[in-house]
């Protein structure tokens, strides 16, 4: 481990190039809600957000089979597997789209998702003991400007490509008759045809050279990894449910990525609800991820010299409290900004939450760290959650269900985090 820690530059550049990929692939489903809902004649808002549940939910069925595939083979050969996978739900989008079946497209994301999940519980305890624990978070900010800068260009050239004149065709759909309206729904549908081609090949191109590469396997078997703590954490535990930190740990990251997708994914259908033209509308997931770029940078610069981690996912944790409670109380483009304004606040709670929760465990990182990505099902449930509490009320108040999911994160940050290690 020590001369991991003293040279990790390159590894590093390839776990960047490997966030970089899980966000393209994750923050495009912002795009694809709208996209898909118009494509496959879906008849609601909460239908729509299956795009999202389908995605994520693979992680809570796939991420503790994922350890033990990782213990098989190892670090390395597992992110290979995982971007093959990824591949292959890509590619299934070719027939769905030619199709125009949402159920095959769902299947498509839900393999894409497995995929995922084999890839972020390698590649996230990767990170976090390459080089020393305490500098953890400010190493996942440099992966998270990857991560959502990527979602950006996801976003931008997929809306695009794909709902280039949305406005108009809905308009259109309107008068046509059935055939003409289902050759132009067809014309539509195939736009993703290419693009998720690329997507792809690039995976593929990408797996074979993680393969070829000097990527070293990291040994985490020993009680010094991942532990800041005098005696570790993990000193006589026989199992990983022995830990409260990291049980705690999962919720946050269950809440967190929950109120992080609600503020990525349904902004776009917020802004429609609120009468906003989708040529205009289809941007606002970009506003949020910015606002999480903002946030990274802090964290690159100010952890852990002039923040700790646990510092630090507490007053995010207060601004997601305050900005869900401005975008309830106004409305418009400013209601929508406060949402966007969710990014900052949601920036930094990955890599904070990840290396708090897996601090001291050890031989148990492995699993500790399936159980955290597992934990990204959160991204799957509270979207439904607030679909179906917009039913009664309105996606706007629905909003605000995120406030004690921070409340939480906040005692997480406060007191969570070492409950169990005294």
């Amino acid at each position: 481990m020590s001369t991991h820690r003293k040279s990790y530059v390159l590894p590093m550049i390839i776990i960047a190039a490997l966030f970089f990929a899980l966000g393209f692939v994750t923050w495009v489903n912002g795009t694809l809600i709208p996209y898909l809902k118009i494509a496959c004649e879906l008849e609601s808002d909460l239908q729509s957000f299956l795009v999202v549940t389908a995605f994520f939910i693979a992680y809570a069925v796939m991420s503790i089979p994922s350890s033990f595939v990782l213990r098989g083979t190892g670090y390395k050969k597992g992110m290979a597997l995982a971007l093959f996978i990824m591949a292959f739900g890509a590619i299934l989008f070719i027939p769905a789209a030619q199709a125009r079946n949402f159920d095959l497209f769902l299947i498509g994301l839900f393999i894409i998702g497995t995929g995922s999940a084999l890839l972020q519980t390698a590649v996230n305890p990767y990170a976090s003991i390459i080089g020393p624990i305490e500098s953890a978070a400010m190493r996942i900010s440099i992966m998270g400007v990857c991560n959502k800068f990527a979602g950006i260009l996801a976003g931008l050239i997929f809306g695009a490509i794909a709902l280039n004149d949305a406005d108009a065709l809905v308009q259109s759909l309107k008068t046509m008759d059935v055939v003409a309206k289902n050759a132009k729904l067809d014309e539509l549908a195939s736009r993703v045809i290419i693009p998720y081609m690329i997507i792809a090949g690039v995976l593929i191109v990408l797996a074979v050279s993680i393969l070829l590469s000097g990527l070293p396997d990291i040994k985490d078997d020993g009680e010094d990894i991942a532990s800041t703590d005098a005696i570790p954490a993990s000193a006589g535990k026989t199992s990983i449910f022995q830990f409260p930190h990291l049980l705690l740990g999962v919720l946050a990251i269950f809440l967190y990525v929950g109120v992080e997708v609600m503020a990525g994914d349904t902004i776009i259908s917020y802004g429609k609800s609120l009468h906003i033209d989708l040529s205009i509308a289809r941007y606002f997931t970009q506003g949020t991820l910015i606002f999480m770029l903002i946030g990274y940078f802090v964290g690159i610069f100010a952890i852990p010299k002039y923040l700790s981690q646990q510092n630090a996912l507490k007053w995010c944790a207060i601004l997601g409290v305050v900005f869900t409670t401005l975008a309830v109380v106004t409305t418009g483009y400013v209601s929508v900004g406060f949402i966007a304004a969710l990014g900052l606040a949601n920036s930094l709670m990955w890599p904070a939450i990840f290396p708090l929760a897996i601090n001291g465990l050890g031989k148990f990182i492995k699993i500790g760290s399936a159980l955290l990505v597992m934990a990204i099902a959160g991204g799957a449930i509270l979207p439904l959650i607030y679909g179906k509490l917009a039913l009664y009320s309105s996606l706007q108040h629905a909003y605000l269900m995120m406030i004690p999911c921070y409340i939480f994160i906040w005692y997480f940050a406060i007191k969570g985090h070492r409950i169990g290690k005294a």
